[in-house]
């Protein structure tokens, strides 16, 4: 019997019972009001009446009443750069040893504060994860087994006050001591700053590790297993990996990579999806019966919801200054957020970039619905990451293949518009079919795109790629691996840019 595994079983039940059911909408007036008592004598705190807000009656309204919207290029150009030349007490209190670079799809230059309130945060968040796994009703053996996290590199740059690197990294080199007997690839491999240095390398090592759980983004886990699965001669990662069971996912949506991935396991996985962006640990889901995760909403970040409709958003994907948005209390089920964020790292109503949508409130559960700025309406069609991604799944049950990446763009042919995409693909069939195909699928489940079909949007092209395509396309333009992930909409320069890339690359 495995004793200690038991030991931990135990322990992690006893957890849930010991603890009440959470009221998140009380929960997030207390965040609220304990980030505006802790930043009221910042800066920022002073020059948006923190004092005077946490003396209103109505402490939500007040905060949205003084304090405006931002997103990172105005919160960097007003405050945050201010850090990064050494100041202290800027967007909350105290100096700053971290900074986040962004890893996101709209922008490779971010610099976003990582405070040590919010790695306590994120390491509260990741204890509830743990604590959490009693919910998928796994055997006593897999708490003995090791957790092979694939982020980026632990071995951060140094600057002059502060070191630098992926959310990812940040948090795997400050994780606790308890835990890093579970961790693989440990800190001597998750060091290496190179990607595909530290794959061959942990591929080498695999054979020594017994791992239970796989974390990380789905097209970065689907490359090192499929290099493990080559150094070693092997069918699937189960001849030596026996007792996998469990991916936490996260970073994009994971369906697209499901069956591709199912092709290197002997079984499939409990699959946990997770939400970890370089801003904080935002959510992760609770329960094996619904795929929406649960909102940390006592953990250091209070959330708000403009909706995705009316004049709320503009055309750069901002929100506007009269957009109308909700607290999680007013906020409704079943409709597209754009979500902000205030946290312990001095971020204030911060466009995160994500959109979201409330599936069961009173658990404060939601789905990520795709990106403010990968939303493609450029003549009204109106096309969600979501409504992208089932159109191609559609695609694969039609034609029997798999897709795991795409980009798409409108873009002008013959001086109108049509609807281009690169899609990777394992087969490759008549894209004119694939085209007419994926244009019905998205007409189907979207009356915006079908009026605009008949309108300005003048036909649908389908080129189909390999997947290696895109991912040499990620390790020449941004970077192989960790948390990168590959954009799903783009502007029609930057279209045209790839275009050529995929030209001089197939």
């Amino acid at each position: 019997m495995a004793v200690i595994g038991e030991l931990i079983k135990k322990a992690i039940d006893l957890s849930g019972y010991i603890t009440s059911d959470p009221d998140p909408v009380k929960e997030q007036r207390e965040v609220l009001l304990s980030l505006l008592e802790k930043a009221k004598l910042t800066a920022f705190g002073k020059a948006y009446n923190f004092k005077e807000i946490l003396e209103s009656e109505d402490i939500i309204a007040a905060f949205q009443q003084f304090v405006p919207v931002h997103d990172y290029d105005k919160m960097n150009a007003d405050w945050w750069h201010y850090l990064l030349e050494g100041h202290q007490n800027v967007t909350w209190p105290g100096g700053q040893k971290y900074f986040a670079l962004s890893s996101g799809t709209t922008s490779n230059s971010k610099h976003i504060p990582v405070t040590d309130d919010m790695l306590d945060a994120i390491r509260k968040s990741g204890t509830h994860e743990i604590m959490n796994l009693s919910a998928f009703d796994l055997p006593a053996e897999f708490f003995e087994k090791q957790i092979l996290m694939l982020g980026s590199s632990t071995n951060l740059i140094e600057k002059d006050d502060h070191l630098e690197g992926e959310i990812s990294g940040i948090s795997a080199s400050n994780i606790p001591s308890w835990f890093g007997g579970y961790y693989k690839p440990g800190r001597e491999i998750a060091d290496i700053k190179d990607w595909d240095e530290r794959v061959k390398v942990i591929a080498e090592q695999a054979p020594d590790w017994d791992i239970g759980c796989l974390s990380g983004i789905p097209a970065w886990i689907e490359l090192m297993l499929k290099e493990i699965i080559k150094k070693h001669n092997l069918k699937n990662i189960h001849e030596i990996w026996p007792n996998l069971q469990v991916y936490t996912t996260g970073g994009v949506a994971f369906d697209p990579y499901r069956k591709s991935l199912e092709k290197l396991f002997a079984h499939p996985l409990i699959y946990i999806d997770t939400y970890l962006a370089s801003e904080g640990f935002i959510a992760i889901q609770n329960r094996p019966e619904t795929s929406s995760m649960a909102l940390f909403t006592n953990s250091g970040i209070f959330f708000e919801f403009v909706p995705m409709e009316g004049d709320n958003i503009d055309e750069d994907g901002l929100v506007k200054p009269d957009a109308e948005i909700f607290a999680l209390e007013d906020a409704a089920e079943d409709v597209n957020y754009c979500l902000l964020i205030s946290t312990v790292s001095g971020a204030w109503r911060y466009m995160i970039g994500d959109t979201v949508m409330i599936t069961d409130k009173s658990r404060a559960e939601i789905k990520i619905t795709g990106r403010t700025k990968h939303y493609l309406n450029v003549v009204g069609e109106q096309l969600s990451v979501n409504q992208m991604n089932d159109a191609l799944r559609v695609l694969e049950k039609e034609y029997d293949l798999v897709m795991t990446e795409f980009i798409a763009a409108a873009v002008h042919k013959n001086e109108e518009f049509i609807l281009k995409w690169y899609i990777s693909s394992d087969k490759f069939p008549d894209a004119i079919k694939v085209a007419e195909s994926l244009d019905n699928a998205l007409q189907t489940s979207n009356k915006n795109y079908k009026v605009a079909r008949g309108k300005a949007l003048k036909g649908v092209e389908v080129v189909l790629i390999p997947e290696t395509v895109f991912h040499k396309w990620s390790e020449e333009t941004k970077k192989l691996g960790g948390q990168v992930k590959i954009p799903r909409v783009m502007k029609e320069e930057d279209f045209i840019e790839f275009e050529a890339f995929v030209s001089q690359n197939s």
